[in-house]
């Protein structure tokens, strides 16, 4: 796979409670990924951007949801999410460069 296609591959950590509860209990990562990534795929990406050892990757797909804009109805658009887990003692640490 294409050095391009890995950092095209991850579009974002995914930061909510549930994903952040996961990463504490079950040492696993969030990912927003693109619709068309495959597991392998993204199991490369991930080994390769952060420098750590894969054991699995589970994806979904997250249906986008029907919202109201004023009087017009509109709709959110669907995306993938791969729920990564990481090799014991592995860590994924995304507040590294903040400043905060």
């Amino acid at each position: 796979m294409s050095g391009e296609r890995l950092h095209q591959l991850i579009l974002a950590p995914v930061v909510s409670e549930k994903s952040t509860r996961v990463a504490e209990k079950q040492n696993e990562a969030v990912f927003k990924v693109l619709r068309n990534a495959k597991k392998p795929e993204i199991k490369e990406a991930v080994e390769k951007l952060f420098n750590v050892k894969v054991e699995a990757v589970r994806t979904l797909n997250v249906k986008g949801k029907i919202k109201r804009f004023g009087g017009s109805v509109g709709v959110r658009s669907d995306w993938k999410k791969a729920y990564v887990t990481l090799a014991a003692g592995q860590e994924i640490d995304f507040l590294a460069g903040s400043n905060s």
